[in-house]
């Protein structure tokens, strides 16, 4: 959950180098906006500048479940709120979300991350 928590506070301050640095090289991302599968470091700044152009937002995860898969891997699934202001209008995001955390080396990196709109 450390991992998520400080994605979490890097969305929160707009911190598009701090989300970076806590994906692996080798990551797998659909973000709610995208149009195509990212698969790299690179691929997560770009996404994640676009979305801090359009606003300031604060993330708050709500129910979740955390799932050892081994001693080096865990997945964080659980749904979220996202609230902040884009073109000066209010903005209330319910969404899911999907985590799944690796030790790489001597860190927990994300490898996997989905991000989807709740069906109302």
């Amino acid at each position: 959950m450390q991992v998520v928590e400080k994605w979490t506070s890097a969305f929160t301050n707009s911190d598009v180098d701090g989300i970076v640095k806590l994906h692996a090289a080798d990551v797998v991302m659909i973000g709610t906006g995208s149009k195509a599968l990212i698969t790299s470091p690179d691929g997560v700044r770009k996404y994640f500048e676009g979305v801090f152009r359009s606003g300031k937002y604060t993330p708050a995860l709500g129910e979740h479940s955390v799932l050892q898969i081994s001693d080096t891997t865990v997945v964080v699934a659980g749904f979220d709120t996202i609230v902040g202001v884009a073109a000066d209008k209010p903005v209330n995001l319910a969404g899911r979300d999907t985590f799944v955390i690796a030790k790489r080396g001597a860190d927990w990196q994300i490898v996997h991350f989905h991000r989807s709109a709740t069906p109302n």
